[in-house]
């Protein structure tokens, strides 16, 4: 999302949680918060005039076409086929809305920092749903799947040494290709992003294995 500086200062607040503070054009989160404030501006709003916003993004007939190709390519991934409202797919949203606000041990605040099961515990909250604290707590007390069960958006998945052993959380987003991809916060000196992950039961994930995946 590349913005001059005018246009962007018209479409910069409020700040999003884990934007920049001030806002700025060079931060993902801020830049992508801005463009969807513009497109909306322009027509997009609950999708009257797509290609109305993208012209106005991008004054190129071909820039249109393009865009609104890989708008439709990306709405046929499992993550964009949740039903709008359940608790899955607004954690997820949630979740993602994260992307670039920094680890942090014991986090659990939006634009501070999160550490895994603080991103989970919160994305989940803001479903309406309250899970326990820690990972641990969190596998304990979801639904277990089993290893061939079919991971929907939402769902958490588990990383460790051993089932009694969890040391990390994430939440599935979809699959990219014949990848599937969480969000998660992963450790000390990173953000809040969007990772791979094997879904083979025992696979090697860091220096624990993937453990499997719970539903809430």
């Amino acid at each position: 999302m590349q913005f001059e500086p005018a246009t962007f200062a018209a479409y910069d607040e409020p700040v999003p949680p884990g934007g920049a503070k001030p806002p700025s054009p060079y931060d993902p989160i801020d830049a992508v918060y801005a463009a969807a404030r513009d497109l909306c501006a322009n027509g997009a709003e609950n999708g009257a005039n797509l290609s109305a916003a993208v012209y106005a993004y991008n004054h190129s007939e071909t820039y249109v076409s393009e865009v609104l190709d890989l708008a439709n390519s990306y709405g046929q991934t499992e993550a964009q086929t949740v039903a709008a409202g359940t608790a899955g797919g607004i954690a997820v949203d949630w979740a993602l809305a994260q992307v670039g606000t920094p680890y942090l041990w014991g986090g659990e605040t939006p634009g501070v920092g999160f550490d895994c099961s603080g991103l989970v515990q919160a994305a989940y909250k803001a479903a309406g749903i309250t899970l326990p604290r820690t990972a641990q707590a969190q596998y304990d007390a979801t639904t277990k799947l089993a290893p061939d069960d079919p991971l929907a958006p939402g769902d958490l998945v588990f990383f460790g040494r051993e089932p009694s052993n969890v040391e990390h959380v994430g939440i599935f987003v979809g699959m990219e290709g014949d990848q599937a991809v969480m969000v998660d916060a992963p450790y000390t000196g990173a953000d809040v992003r969007v990772e791979s992950f094997p879904t083979t039961v025992g696979a090697s994930w860091g220096t624990g294995t993937y453990l499997g995946a719970t539903s809430v």
